[in-house]
């Protein structure tokens, strides 16, 4: 193997970290969260759609933020983080805004979502966990 090639795969310093140490367990709960969100939402679109609409969209919705979230944080490359911010911003965004809307308003929420009142239902995990996540990408940055 040429020693360019060899020094690449050694020095992986420009590589962010989001998939080592604690970053494997935030990329399982997301994982998880992804799992939950997506079932729960595909159950309820194909057999309650009609009792609540926007409440089944909107857990659709956070489903495929948590998928996304899960996946670029387990790619841990440079598109990966580009993706991680991007969806975990629209998370924390989100959860605020349906947290928020649900609360003020709850008749347009006549079913639970898992960002209805912060994720209350969920022991308020969806609205920590965009918070631990933009940390942590934040925290295996590369400092150049």
């Amino acid at each position: 193997m040429p020693d360019h090639v060899s020094d690449h795969l050694q020095d992986r310093s420009d590589v962010p970290a989001t998939r080592t140490g604690p970053g494997r367990v935030l990329i399982a709960v997301y994982g998880l969260f992804a799992i939950a969100a997506t079932s729960r939402a595909v159950v309820q679109l194909a057999i309650q759609f009609h009792e609540a609409p926007l409440a089944y969209l909107l857990s659709a919705f956070s489903g495929l933020v948590y998928i996304l979230a899960t996946i670029s944080l387990a790619l841990g490359n440079r598109t990966g983080r580009r993706l991680a911010w991007a969806t975990i911003g629209t998370e924390l965004v989100g959860v605020l805004a349906v947290g928020t809307a649900s609360t003020v308003v709850p008749d347009a929420f006549p079913q639970a979502t898992v960002w209805s009142t912060y994720g209350i239902g969920y022991g308020f995990v969806p609205l920590v966990l965009p918070f631990i996540g933009l940390f942590w990408l934040w925290r295996t940055r590369t400092k150049s």
